[in-house]
């Protein structure tokens, strides 16, 4: 499961515009991935057309939300102290509160939350947040409420999202749900169910609107984008069984990137994440004939051994991936790449740690997150391999993984210098209120002077500095894309 974790935005509180008439307070938070936080919004949409205004306060809310992550046991650990403190207000300030679990940790621990632990009334599942109405109105009878059932079809695509704590100018746009590869550290085919792919058209309404709206740069969001495929709707697994004018009409992830990128010329794509075994050479010619597709791939390894890549269930060898960068190089070469690596995997031995530390050598990855292995329950791993490798070794390999990654992304940053990038303003920096920060091509972060541009400018940056994270540089004016 490729997911990528903002640590700073772990338990962000989503606030939106009040809709007029409103008089019911809803207090989310989300954790884990940008697919939980593009679902927070969904949610926020489905709840402003049942009465519900966002608000910061928890003390004032009707309805206390947390939108959960199950890849990580830290996650899961942080949103039970939440609920605690959610429980604690609603004994002490408002017994009226209704409390509910969304996202993957209530697919994985389903009525566990209701029946044993009795600390929310409602649990709901990935797909099931169209029902929210009718769960609500249970729980408002004083019944506990419960839907974790997976979808075959749903993917929101007829919701538009409300924009939740957005600077204005980037916006996540969800084109698949579910994942279909059972790698075996990872819940997410539990919890999120089977591949399904979104209707194009919908992605297009979507990513016009917003540019209509004055958005400048939009992701396309899925647990594997690359396995983006619509034949009229269904699961990917069953595109065997299509009709032959589906099969000749159907959308592969190149021909979405295409329809997207040709439907607003100036407006800057990026997708996320993909898989090795699904990035098609189509997809890397179709990013270099777009100026503006972003010359940035996230393509997690999770480790440089066959041996563990096997026990993981990646459907991927070392040799492999090496092709595929090479002909990501010899296509785009100032495409950056960054990863996911798994420190201390079970059965990890010191040689299999070096081909990860060699495989690292050889890619020069921007930039990355790793991790150490921690059990999940339900997956593959946890059900049938002993988590054998110890907590010390498992750390000292990750410190060895992030040292050479720190080295890596320093050299990376460095070749950006006395070159010219085109940056997206996108906030203050946070270092300095006199500057602004914004993104390059490559998803590095710039700084530079404020003087007269403004968020949402795409601006020309020559760079004079670096830091092993951060290109600071100077504006010399706009870009012809602005």
């Amino acid at each position: 499961m490729e997911k990528i974790i903002d640590e700073n935005k772990q338990g962000e509180n989503l606030i939106i515009e009040g809709k007029e008439g409103n008089k019911r307070k809803l207090f989310i938070e989300s954790y884990g991935c940008s697919m939980n936080f593009s679902d927070s919004e969904i949610v926020a949409s489905i709840l402003a057309n049942e009465g519900f205004n966002t608000t910061q306060n928890l003390e004032d809310a009707d309805l206390v939300l947390v939108n959960t992550c199950s890849i990580r046991d830290k996650a899961e650990q942080t949103v039970r102290k939440r609920l605690e403190k959610y429980n604690a207000v609603k004994r002490s300030h408002n017994p009226k509160m209704k409390v509910g679990v969304l996202g993957c940790m209530a697919e994985r621990l389903k009525s566990k939350f209701l029946e044993e632990e009795k600390i929310v009334d409602l649990v709901v599942g990935p797909d099931a947040y169209k029902d929210l109405p009718n769960l609500l109105a249970e729980v408002e009878e004083g019944r506990d409420a419960i839907n974790v059932i997976l979808s075959k079809e749903e993917t929101y695509g007829d919701i538009s999202p409300v924009r939740l704590n957005t600077n204005g100018v980037t916006a996540f746009v969800s084109i698949t749900r579910g994942c279909d590869n059972m790698c075996t550290f990872c819940v997410v085919p539990f919890t999120r169910g089977r591949e399904r792919s979104r209707d194009p058209q919908s992605i297009l309404e979507e990513v016009n609107d917003l540019w209509n709206r004055g958005f400048k740069e939009i992701t396309l969001l899925g647990q594997n984008v690359d396995s983006y495929l619509w034949y009229g709707g269904g699961l990917k697994k069953d595109f065997n069984k299509a009709s032959d004018i589906q099969k000749a009409t159907a959308v592969n992830f190149a021909q979405l990137l295409e329809l997207c990128a040709k439907a607003q010329p100036k407006m800057r794509i990026r997708f996320s994440t993909s898989n090795p075994q699904d990035l098609t050479l189509d997809v890397i010619e179709t990013m270099a004939t777009y100026h503006n597709i972003c010359n940035h791939i996230h393509l997690p390894v999770q480790s440089g051994s066959n041996r563990i890549l096997k026990e993981m269930n990646r459907l991927h060898t070392r040799e492999e991936y090496f092709e595929l960068i090479d002909n990501i190089r010899r296509i785009i070469p100032d495409c950056a790449i960054s990863q996911d690596l798994i420190a201390g995997f079970p059965t990890e031995t010191e040689e299999d740690h070096q081909d990860t530390l060699s495989l690292m050598s050889y890619v020069k990855y921007h930039f990355g997150y790793m991790f150490t292995y921690s059990e999940r329950p339900g997956t593959m791993a946890g059900r049938n391999m002993e988590d054998d490798v110890p907590e010390p070794v498992k750390k000292r390999r990750l410190a060895e993984i992030v040292a050479l990654q720190q080295k890596h992304s320093k050299t990376r940053t460095q070749e950006f210098l006395n070159k010219t990038v085109e940056v997206l303003i996108e906030k203050s920096s946070k270092k300095s209120d006199q500057q602004w920060s914004g993104r390059n091509q490559q998803n590095s972060v710039v700084v530079f002077p404020k003087e007269h541009y403004k968020v949402g400018d795409l601006v020309n940056v020559k760079v004079t500095d670096c830091t092993s994270a951060t290109l600071i540089g100077e504006a010399i004016g706009y870009s012809d894309n602005n």
